[in-house]
Parts: C-alpha cells; structure tokens; sequence
C-alpha cells in the first residue's frame, strides 16, 4: 500500500507544480488505503506542505515585484490567510467523523467543479467586481475552506482577485502560492497537534510528493497545461462517482 501512496503523492507534486490540484490524488489514495476520513484529509494536507512551502520561496522575487496598491494587501491577506487556515483546521477536527464522511464525495464535487470553472476563468475581462473590504472577506471564506479541505482552492483565490481588478497573471499566481501556503501552515501545525497524522503514510508521501514536484518542474517547459488541467478533471469525476456510488 505504501508504494501506492508514493505514486499518488509523486503524481500530485507533478500535478500541483504545474497546474495545481494534487490533493485530488493524495486525498482518496490515503482513504482507499484504510485511514479514516478526517486523518487522511489531515496527512494529505501535511504530505503535500513541504512541496508548497519550497515552491513559495522559489516565487518570493515576484513577490517583491508587485505594484505597490497590491503590496498593500498582502500583510492584511497574508493574515486573514493564517487565521482562516486555522478556523479551517479546527472545524474539521471538530466535525464528527461520520458527518465528515458523508460530506467527502460532495467536497470532492464542489472542488472538481471548481476547478473545471477556473479552466475557463477569463483574465481580459476589465470588470472590477470586489472592492477591498469585499475582497478580505471573501478571502477569509476562501481560507477557511482551505483549512478545512481546500480542494481547488489555488483557482478560488485567482477568481477572487480577478474580480477584485488584479490581471498580472504571474503576480497572482505568486499571491496564490503565498495565501495558500500560510492557510495550510496554519492547518499543519493543528494537525499535528492534534495527532491526527498517520506519520508512517505521511512521510512516504511527503518525500515522494517533493520528487514530483522537481519533475513536474522539469517537465513544466514542454508539458502544456491544458493537458494536465484535464487529467486532474477527469481524476476528479471518477473519484466523485466512485465515493457517491461507494461511500467512505
């Protein structure tokens, strides 16, 4: 089993360093491998941080980058994304399993159907649709989902931004990799905390997803996006079906 985990987790490094999405993978191998719910959901998000972590500092020069209306709002966002992470975490921990159970393949939905719409998010439009009091608040939604389970959450944030004016593609991009990496910090540390990480799964999956990840870095120059974007649908159609048809 533990060679499954490895190939989930190397398949969701390469999936997340190009396109994002890797939970859809390391989630579901950790259930089908026997954990409970809550307990894979919390080591799926610890495999996968180191990855995120190393990719955020590797995005830290766009960062400085930014224009100075958007630097702004990163310390406030950069916040909310550590707060919400953690009301995040600890709503899941304190989510009776069972209730969690039923909610997987309708989490697993959402967050297909989340991801299919970020595919076709339209980054010309010029429509300014949030204002900065409405873009805190519904990033601070967006956290807590993120520490919760945070499927597709890497488009949500994009969405959110795009609707509050920003079009640089790469420095929202850079932005996304930051929030999301604060929002999972935050789920880390309560995870642990709390013992809900099956360290043994856990740190196969990290070092495999982190070898995923250098891959998909090579393989980023002639890999189209396009091609991995449907894969990660398609994977996450056929986990929908299978968890409504086959409950946890």
């Amino acid at each position: 089993m533990l060679t499954i985990l490895a190939v989930a987790a190397f398949c969701a490094g390469i999936v997340n360093a190009l396109a994002g999405g890797g939970a859809f993978l390391t989630f579901p191998a950790l259930l089908v491998s026997g954990i409970p719910a809550v307990d894979a959901n919390a080591s799926s998000t610890v495999a996968l941080f180191p990855g995120q972590a190393v990719t955020s500092i590797a995005s830290r020069g766009e960062l400085k980058a930014l224009p100075q209306e958007w630097r702004q709002d990163l310390l406030s966002m950069s916040i909310i994304s550590l707060v919400g992470g953690t009301a995040g975490a600890v709503l899941l921990l304190v989510t009776p399993s069972d209730a969690f159970k039923a909610l997987v393949p309708w989490l697993l939905l959402v967050a297909t159907v989340i991801f299919a719409a970020g595919t076709r998010l339209d980054m010309t439009s010029q429509r300014r649709w949030l204002g900065p009091n409405a873009i805190k608040l519904v990033h601070g939604a967006i956290a807590v989902y993120g520490g919760y389970f945070g499927g597709g959450i890497g488009i949500l944030m994009l969405a959110a931004l795009a609707f509050y004016g920003m079009r640089d593609i790469r420095a929202m991009n850079s932005m996304k990799i930051l929030f999301a990496t604060l929002m999972n910090a935050a789920a880390v540390v309560i995870f642990i905390a709390a013992g809900r990480v099956h360290w043994l799964e856990t740190s196969v999956m990290m070092v495999a997803s982190m070898l995923g990840g250098y891959a998909g870095a090579r393989l980023s120059g002639f890999l189209p996006q396009t091609v991995v974007k449907a894969f990660v649908i398609c994977v996450g159609s056929i986990l929908t079906v299978y968890f409504f048809v086959k409950p946890v």
